[in-house]
């Protein structure tokens, strides 16, 4: 017994040992680095550097002798959490950027150097093969997943909790919740809480109170990233502007037959697929905004939200049929890599034309605000930043694609 009690006073001995070590050089050389850490619970607890940074290291030319920090370090302890996040959409989110078709075009600082998509998208868990590869090709830091939230190395409940922890990634061109949260009247009245100006007991939804119920870490949304699902509308417009959508995603062919492409969106989990999973998301928000409001209300207003869907669609599939019989018609020769006759909106920036480039905006720009700005209850992003913009796109393909057929057969003529 004695021996034993012996072996453990010099394992806590050799840790708190080694623990002065890592903070007085450290003191030193990241002194900010060390601060985080002396304010949070890990600090608290006597969770020292050597228990989650494993490895013989002394010097600055030996820090690569350290275990890479994944989200599988955070989950040794916090197991629950990194199961939950494990299930949800952002777990998926660097396999969903490396599905993209044209992520390996972008330069290397924008892609894997983490200064563009996967700036945010390297939030998503990683193979050791990945990771590998990555620091094969300089990339050295943030592949944890967990720290894009809780800021290391305070890792911070409380910051992770504010709406300002998700505003980083959530914003700007094809998805900016932040902007749109920010100015609808949920997220006035909770800022105006978070600065005083109205009581700590003002009910004001966040970001987290309506995608991360109580805290659970699998964040997922009924329609999914691209507002596409399975099945079918039974309306017969909207069924039919659904497949365009769909092929013009690379999911089905002409014959409206599935691609390998769908295997891919199935396994990046951006859509839901069967109505089972598309009811259980959206039972989840009604039961969350049935917390401030009526049923009757919030289910009229995701309605709502439905039905604009249904509307941005039906402009959407107009552009890409409009692009769609320019290239059978011969005018707009088709890219050799889009292995159908439409328009591939996944290219994005890199669509070869400018009216190619139209639809794209289109796409991933006017109609991602238009359906997420109905969903923020924003009436300004659904209407003069998404709906009305789709308008005007059309207009313009319309234009451009009467333009080019009429130089098409003057061509032709001479």
């Amino acid at each position: 017994m004695r021996i034993l009690f012996a072996l453990v006073c010099s394992l806590l001995t050799g840790l708190v040992l080694a623990q002065e070590s890592c903070e007085s050089c450290h003191a030193k050389v990241t002194p900010l680095i060390v601060e985080d850490w002396k304010n949070s619970r890990h600090f608290d607890n006597e969770i020292g550097c050597d228990l989650c940074h494993e490895g013989d290291h002394s010097s600055a030319d030996d820090v690569g002798n350290l275990s890479t920090i994944t989200a599988d370090t955070c989950g040794a302890c916090h197991g629950e959490r990194l199961e939950q996040f494990s299930k949800g959409k952002h777990a998926l989110s660097w396999a969903s950027v490396n599905a993209m078709p044209t992520t390996h075009a972008l330069p290397m600082a924008l892609n894997q150097g983490m200064k563009g998509c996967t700036g945010c998208h390297k939030l998503g868990l990683k193979s050791d093969e990945e990771i590998a590869a990555l620091k094969q090709a300089g990339s050295q830091f943030g592949h944890a997943s967990c720290d894009a939230c809780h800021t290391r190395h305070t890792f911070s409940v409380k910051e992770a909790q504010q709406p300002q922890a998700c505003q980083t990634c959530h914003m700007g061109f094809d998805h900016p919740q932040w902007e749109m949260w920010s100015s609808s009247k949920h997220g006035v009245r909770y800022l105006l809480k978070q600065n005083g100006t109205l009581p700590e007991s003002t009910p004001a939804p966040t970001c987290q109170t309506c995608h991360m119920v109580d805290g659970d870490h699998e964040v997922r949304t009924a329609w999914g990233f691209l507002a596409v699902r399975l099945p079918l509308s039974d309306d017969p417009q909207w069924q039919a502007d659904q497949i365009t959508i769909l092929q013009a995603l690379g999911v089905l062919d002409s014959k409206g037959e599935p691609t390998p492409r769908l295997e891919v969106v199935k396994a990046a989990d951006v859509a839901r697929l069967t109505k089972e999973d598309f009811d259980r998301e959206r039972n989840k928000m009604l039961k969350v905004c049935g917390d401030c409001h009526s049923a009757n209300f919030a289910k009229a207003e995701l309605d709502k939200a439905d039905a604009l869907i249904r509307d941005l669609d039906h402009l959407l599939a107009e552009g890409i049929r409009e692009i769609a019989a320019l290239y059978q018609e011969g005018v707009l020769t088709k890219p050799e890599s889009y292995a159908e006759a439409f328009p591939d909106l996944l290219t994005f920036h890199d669509a070869p034309t400018s009216i190619e480039q139209t639809l794209f905006e289109m796409h991933l720009k006017h109609r991602m605000r238009g359906f997420q700005g109905a969903f923020h209850a924003n009436p300004d992003y659904a209407l003069w930043y998404g709906w009305s913009e789709m308008v005007r796109d059309l207009q313009e393909i319309r234009e451009k694609a009467e333009e080019m057929r009429r130089s098409h057969g003057q061509a032709k003529a001479q």
